[in-house]
């Protein structure tokens, strides 16, 4: 039989949503999980070419909340990286033996996750309500109560929305967000090729965008293509061979023969922000709250933090024993983790408009600033760790202590 009223109720059940649901029932916080898929589905995922990067603060944070041995032995360390203007002979590259013993972070496959993360959800307290969609929600004075499309009733103390960008409950809560779109699609499929990567991620900046190589297992990579939105209807209409064709252009030859898998996905490039994070008895989490172009790889890693900073947030209050969806808790949230969103945002906005363009006087100053960089060991360093995760006002989980 299943109960009806608990302290949090999650919203969401992708790898953010889930990822915090797990957490606080590990915790021993009564959470449940609303979700319009079936987890069942999520377990039998296979792989469909899409993979996620995995930053060494964000590998703390799943460790911390027992998910990361799930993934581990599928994970491919990113061990370098390899960031080029085009063709041109100067470049970033970060080595991981610069700055730690550990690989700087890990590419794992979306399906591996997702099983990972439903394999745990089985053997867990959460209680899950999957194959129905909220219907309905109230915000009260004491708790929220939540109405699913089955006809059941669900109360919380505070409710999480990682239900992704376009949010029905920030919608419900009456949150703004502010929105833009780029003229590019980004296009995602996976690639098997005869030379090892040796954990070496490349991303090379092309006229319509950047072009990301992510190393993967069993000597594949996963492909990150930025198009201009207007040719990728096109490049995606081709046949395999022609759409193969297309892609090795854009790769190289550094990795020898390269075979593209049979699955490609698209998806136009956004920005979505919500200028706030909170409402009363509600917070926003993941792309809920924030979603950037994929340039750096950020977007998996940044909703991780907020897994982090809400969970800390939560427990702190409840062991207080605290109301965890007053406004005065979840304040601190806020204030925690829209200044990071915010400059992540505008850093690979930035990086974008920079890169995504042939002007000569602009791709001058980019090469040169590439090496300068490469060339200033602390700054380069401080870059490093800021990609892996590891600068800021950091979470106890990312840390590497207990929630």
């Amino acid at each position: 039989m299943k109960k009806n009223s608990f302290d949090v109720v999650v919203v969401g059940g992708g790898m953010v949503g889930l990822s915090l649901a797990l957490g606080l029932a590990r915790a021993g916080v009564p959470v449940a999980l609303i979700e319009r898929a079936r987890l069942s589905d999520m377990a039998a995922a296979r792989f469909d070419g899409r993979g996620s990067a995995v930053a060494a603060g964000s590998q703390r944070i799943l460790d911390g909340l027992g998910l990361w041995e799930g993934v581990a032995d599928h994970a491919e360390p990113i061990l370098e990286i390899r960031v080029a203007d085009g063709m041109s002979p100067l470049f970033l590259h970060y080595d991981h033996a610069e700055i730690s013993d550990g690989p700087l972070g890990w590419i794992v496959e979306n399906a591996v996750t997702r099983r990972a993360l439903a394999a745990a959800a089985e053997k867990s307290s959460l209680q899950v309500f999957d194959g129905t969609e909220l219907a309905d929600c109230h915000f009260g004075e004491d708790a929220a109560m939540l109405d699913l499309a089955d006809g059941q009733t669900v109360t919380a103390r505070l409710v999480v929305a990682a239900d992704g960008r376009d949010s029905p409950l920030r919608a419900a809560a009456g949150i703004e967000a502010v929105r833009w779109n780029y003229p590019q699609t980004g296009i995602v499929c996976a690639v098997h090729h005869e030379v090892p990567h040796r954990g070496i991620a490349q991303e090379h900046f092309l006229p319509a965008g950047p072009f990301a190589i992510l190393p993967m297992t069993e000597n594949r990579s996963s492909i990150v293509w930025t198009e201009r939105h207007d040719l990728a209807p096109d490049i995606l209409a081709l046949d395999d061979e022609a759409f193969t064709s297309e892609l090795r252009q854009r790769f190289g030859n550094f990795l020898g023969r390269v075979d593209v898998g049979p699955m490609r996905w698209s998806y136009p490039l956004s920005v979505v922000h919500s200028k706030r994070y909170i409402a009363p008895r509600l917070a926003l989490a993941g792309d809920a709250a924030h979603a950037i172009h994929p340039i750096a790889g950020q977007g998996f890693n940044i909703g991780l933090r907020d897994v982090a900073a809400l969970a800390e947030v939560i427990m702190d209050t409840l062991r207080l024993g605290l109301d965890p969806g007053a406004i005065t808790a979840l304040e601190r949230y806020e204030r925690w983790r829209k200044p990071d969103n915010m400059m992540m945002i505008g850093v690979t906005d930035a990086l974008n408009r920079l890169f995504s363009n042939d002007i000569p006087p602009l791709r001058i100053a980019r090469d040169i600033g590439l090496a300068a960089v490469d060339n200033a060991a602390p700054l380069k360093k401080v870059f490093m760790r800021h990609a892996m995760g590891l600068i800021g006002d950091l979470p106890r989980l990312t840390r590497g202590e207990p929630l």
